[in-house]
């Protein structure tokens, strides 16, 4: 890590930190929302735009910073298979204006001023009525992510009493922009190096696997997810020390990702490794005897890189990459 950078451990919930000199995550708030028709309408087609345009509306008169968010809404499932009671819509909001927010007022103005205002309303349209309900999803949380590890652990080796002993070691990033990680003018794909190489400021690691990530967005009914290859990339990343691993998870939990020099900006998803990705994805190699993967050990990609350089002879003008 480098120690000109700010230490994730003491970290504000409401500042910046620098990834590398064109990357940065921000600090915002995400609030999942499930739309439910009246008890008494019945199932019938739903007009998403018209739910949006309602929820924005009284987003801007409840709160200068409810009114700058973002809002996407979509379907919620198959219409044709939706039964009564079910959400008709699914919704993400995203609040990036915290400017007003105070650290010590941080989580009383997130339950109150965000959930509290939205948790319950009721939308007429059409003459029927429809109940928003709104969740803080747990990835936005570093206490609740580590809540959930341990009592996971926890029930997994109840019968053997070292669940408290046990913790995850690597972090899960869906829904990252494959070109911030790529190698400029080579290639649109994300690039181990690159990858490596910001995701290091975080600390020492171990391993990294990178691979493109066509499904996201499907999770929550994202019609476009999938359509077009290779938009997004998943990255795990394995740390050599716990501590590390539990700042860069802090770091990364409640932010998103700015790049300078352009307008997108990348709400993607954090979690912890619950399925030992490179404990696994070894052993699978191992078994299946030969096959490409795109999780390389930190060792590896030092030997890559210095054999890259002492086979390269004078007579070659255009320098090797490292291959992916």
């Amino acid at each position: 890590m480098n120690p000109s950078l700010p230490d994730p451990d003491s970290l504000s919930r409401l500042a910046s930190f620098p990834l590398d000199p064109t990357l940065t995550l921000t600090p915002r708030v995400r609030l999942n929302l499930s739309i439910f028709p009246d008890a008494g309408s019945g199932v019938k087609p739903v007009d998403h735009w018209q739910i949006k345009r309602a929820l924005l509306d009284y987003l801007k008169a409840a709160s200068r910073s409810l009114g700058s968010a973002s809002l996407q809404i979509s379907g919620a499932g198959d219409p044709k298979k939706r039964r009564r009671g079910d959400a008709v819509a699914r919704g993400v909001l995203v609040v990036r204006d915290l400017g007003s927010v105070k650290e010590e007022d941080y989580e009383t103005w997130k339950e109150k001023e965000l959930r509290g205002r939205l948790d319950g309303i009721e939308l007429v349209l059409e003459g029927t009525r429809f109940r928003v309900s709104v969740e803080v999803p747990a990835a936005d949380s570093f206490e609740d992510l580590r809540k959930e590890w341990l009592e996971y652990y926890a029930f997994k080796y109840k019968d053997r009493g070292r669940g408290a002993r046990e913790e995850p070691d690597a972090i899960v990033i869906r829904g990252l922009p494959s070109r911030w990680f790529a190698e400029t003018r080579v290639s649109s794909k994300p690039s181990m190096l690159v990858t490596h190489t910001i995701f290091s400021t975080l600390g020492s690691l171990r391993n990294i696997h990178v691979a493109e990530d066509d499904d996201f967005g499907q999770e929550v009914g994202d019609d476009t997810a999938g359509l077009v290859s290779g938009l997004h990339c998943k990255v795990v990343v394995q740390f050599e020390k716990q501590r590390d691993f539990h700042n860069a998870l802090k770091a990364l939990c409640g932010r998103s990702l700015e790049k300078e020099g352009t307008q997108l900006i990348a709400d993607y998803e954090v979690s912890w490794d619950k399925d030992n990705f490179f404990r696994y994805s070894r052993s699978h190699l191992q078994e299946n005897g030969s096959g490409r993967t795109s999780s390389v050990h930190l060792g590896e990609i030092r030997r890559d890189v210095h054999k890259s350089r002492s086979r390269r002879s004078p007579e070659q003008a255009r320098p090797k990459r490292f291959r992916e």
